[in-house]
């Protein structure tokens, strides 16, 4: 039997191969968007923090007022949008840190706040077993899992 000029056997062998590749190209689209959303949150990461330390820095030379007794980092990840007032100005300018909070590309829920895509780090945790606390010292990501590095995405 033909079928505009195939057999039916030629055709069901055509579509076989044309399975065995798409089939055989799923784990590397797989490979592909991981490897993605690990080098979206290397950056997210790095911007993050960046911003954590030029605030301390800010507040270590006396643009920022610091209550006594707190350490000097941002109370909250929002702070770093926000911005806050540069004491030394007589124009009371506001120091702003990060244009807009990057979300942790693994988290799970789009709907999530992006400072809530985040575990929190204070000065006072231990590093072995983070803690929110009083300030933010770090961030971290909550996804569950290994990069393709084998390191869990939390430790990154």
């Amino acid at each position: 039997m033909r079928a505009r000029g195939f057999t039916l056997i030629e055709l069901v062998v055509t579509l076989a191969i044309v399975a065995l590749l798409a089939g055989a190209a799923m784990p590397l689209v797989r490979l592909t968007e991981q490897r993605t959303k690990e080098t979206d949150l290397h950056q997210a990461l790095r911007t993050v923090r960046n911003a954590i330390d030029a605030y301390k820095e800010a507040a270590d030379r006396g643009r920022i007022k610091v209550e006594v007794g707190a350490t000097g980092y941002p109370p909250t990840l929002q702070v770093l949008v926000d911005g806050v007032e540069d004491i030394q100005s007589e124009k009371k300018v506001m120091i702003y840190f990060l244009r807009h909070l990057p979300r942790d590309p693994f988290f799970a829920d789009p709907a999530a706040a992006p400072a809530d895509t985040w575990g929190l780090r204070s000065y006072a945790s231990p590093p072995t077993e983070p803690q929110a606390g009083d300030d933010v010292f770090d961030v971290y990501s909550m996804a569950p899992g290994k990069g393709l590095n084998g390191i869990p995405y939390h430790e990154w």
